[in-house]
């Protein structure tokens, strides 16, 4: 199967993330009334729209959402022209896995910015045009903490935080990929540095009967 199979990872994560997120927007009330306990109070289900980037951060109404999916856009080709160059530099496997991966998490995101405005109706109101406006749809949100920090802290003592991050599947892909490149990193970039030597010319050792010889 070649790279082909890399490919087929980043197919399983898009179909996995759409499926879920059509599940979450047809069987889900949003918000509170349609929150689902899976582990206590710290773990559960939340229907809840992400009409920007990460943690909800927006670009300027009204043309700031299509530079932004316009931008996706261009990532998510560079990301899959990047793992045909990774197979075909040798690059470790494991590497290549974790980049078909974030690709199937990237792509995941971005079918809700082009199509969701359009397909579930959630582009924001005022948008120009729902499509490329779409939200995307979250799901699983993780309750960690929220509260002031001990006063006793340096710079941060009674500081408010709040850790409470609300995911779905392509973020979650995106995420455990990159984790697992910076946690090998020593290994997955190893080759670039025995290739750079394998290439490197071997520094010419001084003889010095052969100078005599031109000398004489």
């Amino acid at each position: 199967m070649k790279y082909w199979k890399y490919y087929l990872l980043a197919l399983l994560v898009i179909v996995i993330d759409q499926m879920v997120k059509w599940a979450v927007h047809t069987y889900m009330q949003p918000g509170m009334p349609g929150e689902i306990p899976l582990l206590g109070d710290w773990f559960k289900l939340h229907y809840t729209l992400n009409p920007g980037m990460a943690f909800g951060v927006e670009l300027p109404p009204p043309y700031g959402k299509i530079l932004l999916t316009t931008f996706r856009l261009i990532a998510v080709s560079g990301i899959a022209y990047y793992i045909y160059r990774l197979w075909k530099s040798g690059a470790p496997k494991g590497l290549i896995w974790c980049v078909g991966a974030i690709l199937g998490g990237a792509i995941g995101n971005l079918i809700d910015s082009i199509g969701y405005g359009k397909i579930y109706d959630n582009a924001p109101f005022g948008a120009p045009t729902p499509w490329f406006h779409g939200q995307v749809i979250d799901m699983f949100y993780l309750d960690l903490y929220e509260g002031f920090l001990p006063a006793s802290w340096p710079l941060i003592g009674n500081m408010h935080v709040s850790l409470w991050p609300i995911f779905n599947v392509a973020d979650a892909a995106i995420f455990l990929g990159v984790v697992f490149i910076l946690i090998n990193q020593s290994k997955f970039f190893q080759h670039h540095e025995e290739r750079k030597h394998v290439h490197q010319p071997e520094p010419s050792q001084h003889r010095p009967d052969a100078e005599a010889a031109e000398v004489a």
